[in-house]
């Protein structure tokens, strides 16, 4: 049965409402725009005309799905970070406004860097942290790293999309695994590892469990595998002076610090989220190799 875009809008909004709340009316415009290609002030525009078939079963489709827990950024297929409209799948983790946190501290790094630095987004899922660094910090050489192959296709395409591609390369990299030699030395490393312990993972909210990668989420027993992982693999893939920012989770601050001082790295900085939750650290490791004058 074909409608007019206000009735569909007006059905997903009701629909939505006992989930949603406040934010139906949003959600309801969201997914309309989504279904039928259209901006809001467009579907505004065409309120009183019919939408097609398609357009009505499609929205109708989106309604359901979101009714039945799936994230609305997988619905849509994109999501907003850093100022950026990045592509994201169930590959990928969502990009979230806590991991603003280790990428503002990892800007703030970069940009004081030697020249034309080389940055090792690693665990890089849809490229958010990269990319946000690469658009910010305008002669820095980004590669962006993962060991799901499904992953690195979804930051390849974002990089594509953002015009990137002169200044970030995309890579299988296991952080499980020592570094390859092909990578080369790094004057940044920065990471969104999994650092949900297994235990929290099987009781976090069926939105996230049910449809995000167990395999950027999972962390292991106390959550800290990927972290002690990466101290171990990769530290020698950076550079004499070099740093690593890491994002973890809330009141792991203390436990990544101790694997990072262990290793010989000075905390420089712990940064916050917007809630106030310690979020990130950047670290330096050993000092940076003189030069002759």
């Amino acid at each position: 049965m074909v409608k007019t875009y206000a009735d569909l809008y007006l059905d997903a909004r009701k629909a939505m409402l006992p989930v949603d709340g406040m934010y139906a009316a949003n959600m309801a415009r969201e997914l309309l725009c989504a279904a039928s290609g259209k901006t809001a002030e467009q579907i505004i525009a065409d309120r009183s005309l019919y939408a097609s078939e398609e357009i009505c079963q499609r929205t109708a489709s989106f309604v359901r799905r979101h009714l039945q827990g799936e994230p609305i950024a997988y619905i849509l297929g994109e999501w907003d970070f850093c100022d950026m409209t990045l592509t994201v799948t169930p590959a990928v983790l969502i990009p979230r406004d806590d991991t603003m946190a280790v990428t503002e501290l990892a800007i703030k790094r970069a940009m004081f860097l030697p020249q034309n630095p080389r940055i090792l987004d690693l665990c890089t899922g849809s490229g958010c942290i990269g990319l946000a660094i690469a658009r910010r910090v305008h002669d820095a050489k980004l590669t962006l790293g993962d060991v799901s192959a499904e992953a690195l296709k979804v930051a390849k395409k974002n990089v594509t999309d953002l015009k990137l591609s002169g200044r970030v390369t995309c890579v299988p990299v296991d952080a499980r695994k020592p570094a390859a030699s092909f990578l080369g030395k790094f004057d940044l490393i920065v990471s969104n590892p999994p650092y949900v312990t297994t235990a929290e993972y099987e009781n976090l909210d069926p939105s996230v469990r049910d449809y995000e990668p167990r395999l950027a989420l999972d962390g292991g027993p106390d959550g800290l595998d990927f972290y002690r992982a990466i101290v171990r693999n990769f530290t020698d893939a950076i550079r004499p002076g070099g740093y690593l920012a890491l994002e973890f989770g809330m009141g792991q601050e203390d436990a990544v610090c101790e694997i990072l001082t262990a290793a010989d790295y000075e905390i420089q900085e712990l940064r916050q989220d917007n809630s106030g939750i310690t979020r990130a650290v950047l670290a330096k490791h050993g000092q940076a190799e003189e030069t002759e004058e």
